[in-house]
């Protein structure tokens, strides 16, 4: 899959008509940095670009939830990774309903004021606004890693007990963990609107990481080998100065 993956996205950069948009989103510790580092490792560096999203800054906050991630995504010919995305905007803040708060949004003044509609609503636009790039060329396949409960315990645990590990432990993993519950139902209800035929999610078993690295590449192939991807013919002139350029070159002394 890596080696296909490779001759793909030669073409795809080459083909100039498609961008490819993959979104991972995981509970923490499911594998979400190491599913890209491997199933990503034999593309070419200069038509890939992963961007992460955290908290937002002040400045995002006073903009819509799309705008943050809609300046990073990628041009014609390559490819972008959003390791998290402008889904944690129905994921974590339904959860910790504070943060809607916190973006200054008109009639809410308290999380009493987030209705059912309100979450409805950002599905719709998060809907509106992949049918729009998939129409203007972008392929979106969604990633779901699905890693257990207990799996992520075990995860914790190497974290906390190997040294070279200990850079990716916070405390704020475990408070997320006390919330297991509320943010399965988040992403069950997020994935249950916003999976489409144009920006489908992939529910990837994750416990077992060489299985989930294998889906994932395997997924990919499949839906960029349907895009029908090809070399760009040349043209007569191009032609012709191809001719010309070999005759020079022939006939060049050293």
């Amino acid at each position: 899959n890596l080696e296909k993956l490779t001759e793909l996205q030669d073409i795809l950069y080459a083909f100039d008509k498609h961008a490819i948009l993959l979104i991972f989103q995981a509970m923490d510790a499911a594998g979400k940095d190491s599913t890209i580092k491997h199933v990503m490792s034999g593309v070419n560096p200069q038509g890939c670009e992963v961007s992460s999203f955290k908290a937002p800054s002040t400045v995002e906050l006073q903009h819509d939830f799309l705008w943050r991630t809609y300046k990073k995504l990628p041009e014609r010919g390559k490819i972008g990774i959003f390791n998290r995305s402008y889904y944690e905007e129905v994921l974590v803040t339904k959860v910790i309903p504070q943060h809607i708060v916190r973006q200054n949004i008109p009639g809410i003044g308290s999380a009493k004021d987030i209705t059912p509609e309100f979450w409805e609503q950002r599905y719709r636009s998060i809907n509106e606004m992949e049918r729009h790039l998939r129409e203007s060329g972008t392929l979106i396949l969604k990633f779901f890693l699905h890693v257990s409960k207990e799996e992520q315990k075990e995860r914790f645990m190497d974290r906390i007990n190997e040294n070279d590990k200990h850079w990716k432990f916070e405390m704020g993993d475990l408070e997320s963990r006390d919330q297991w519950d509320k943010y399965q139902q988040a992403y069950e209800s997020a994935i249950n609107h916003t999976s489409t035929s144009h920006a489908p999610w992939y529910i990837i078993p994750a416990d077992h990481k060489w299985f989930m690295r294998t889906a994932v590449s395997q997924i990919i192939v499949n839906q960029l080998e349907q895009l029908d991807l090809h070399y760009p013919k040349v043209t007569k002139l191009q032609q012709e100065n191809i001719d010309k350029a070999r005759e020079i070159l022939s006939q060049e002394k050293h």
